[in-house]
């Protein structure tokens, strides 16, 4: 599990590819290298990793043929930048929302509008039918962000970002038409749902009862 407070953004140094996969090597921040032992789940733009192998600073990591079609770390090149967050801790402080890791689409930047001290940026997800989970005042992860959906329309969203988030992450970088990866709240998925669920049931009995 992750909070979505990224802890620093680290540099892709090296890239294996292969087909189907890729291995990934990033230069961790010195202060997230800690106890850091293979196995351990580091994520990247939001995508929880594992680590593969450890070299000082530089740290490997795995990505299968899943997490290249659906997250945006398959349009890495050497010399980009990562946000990078470590797995939370039962003990840490949780300043964002909880996520998995778990990046279901991306989505692409649209609308930069930018004011001082102040940025909004517009999204329009590569599903639309995740839109339904976009709701004002929501949790959303963006590209392993925890950030408050500001604005919603029927295809777009946006998000208000303040000087500390774009100086201490990649959105600050984003330009138009680049991709993000998305997680979903998972709380604000599941009411959506079973609330779908429900209303399915009744017009279903509804349904049955006029055919009888």
């Amino acid at each position: 599990m992750f909070t979505g407070i990224v802890q620093g953004t680290a540099k892709l140094v090296s890239v294996d590819e292969k087909p189907n996969f890729r291995t990934h090597i990033v230069e961790l921040p010195s202060h997230m290298l800690s106890g850091l032992e293979t196995g351990a789940s580091v994520a990247h733009n939001g995508c929880c990793l594992t680590v593969t192998e450890i070299d000082g600073c530089r740290v490997s990591f795995d990505l299968m043929k899943e997490t290249l079609r659906i997250t945006n770390l398959g349009e890495l090149a050497v010399g980009d930048t990562v946000n990078v967050e470590r797995a939370a801790k039962f003990s840490d402080e949780i300043g964002g929302h909880l996520m998995s890791g778990h990046i279901m689409t991306t989505a692409e930047i649209v609308k930069i509008l930018t004011s001082e001290n102040n940025r909004q940026i517009w999204f329009k997800m590569q599903d639309p039918t995740l839109m339904k989970y976009i709701l004002y005042k929501g949790f959303i992860g963006i590209d392993g962000i925890s950030l408050t959906v500001g604005e919603v329309t029927a295809s777009r969203f946006c998000v208000h970002l303040i000087p500390e988030t774009l100086q201490r992450t990649t959105l600050g970088e984003k330009k138009l038409g680049q991709r993000v990866n998305i997680e979903i709240d998972p709380q604000t998925q599941a009411v959506v749902d079973t609330v779908e669920r429900v209303l399915a049931a009744k017009e279903a009995a509804l349904a049955l009862n006029n055919i009888e």
